[in-house]
């Protein structure tokens, strides 16, 4: 996937329970918003997760994450979350992700996120199956009509 390639996005709502006593997101919350991003990413692909270690003994665990926290989010603010590959290995994803505000468009954080591929029984990295490979690949000509809800998600 080019990093010119659409991001796909997923739209979060700040609750009570995802702030501090200041109303401000709570830092650790980020990487909740983050991961519910890569999973709805998936899921609109038609990869569901626990299929997915059913069927085939796949798991994905992250591995890396940096965060750099630009503006604070805060209590009821709509925000959009940005999955985008930036690389792919053999065993491993890299992600660049995003949370902006969803009225202007500022960026609250940006984050690099490294996704390993892990054989479930043995808990060891495994290369990513050409399938997945495939779905990935096309996601990047297909990411506009599923962040528009053009296409149906899950499976």
């Amino acid at each position: 996937m080019s990093p010119q390639a659409p991001a796909f996005e997923w739209p979060v709502r700040v609750y009570y329970e995802d702030t501090d006593a200041g109303g401000v997101v709570y830092h650790a919350r980020y990487v909740q918003f983050l991961e519910r991003a890569r999973t709805e990413w998936l899921r609109s692909l038609g990869v569901e997760q626990t299929r997915l270690r059913r069927d085939q003994g796949i798991l994905f665990a992250v591995r890396k994450l940096s965060l750099d926290f630009v503006r604070p989010a805060c209590l009821d603010q709509a925000l959009r979350v940005t999955v985008r590959i930036a690389d792919r290995r053999g065993a491993c994803l890299d992600f660049d992700q995003q949370v902006l505000d969803a009225a202007d468009g500022h960026l609250c954080c940006r984050a690099q996120v490294n996704v390993a591929c892990i054989n479930a029984e043995r808990m060891r990295p495994m290369r990513i199956p050409e399938a997945l490979l495939d779905a990935f690949s096309t996601a990047s000509t297909n990411t506009d009509a599923l962040a528009n809800g053009d296409i149906a998600h899950g499976v």
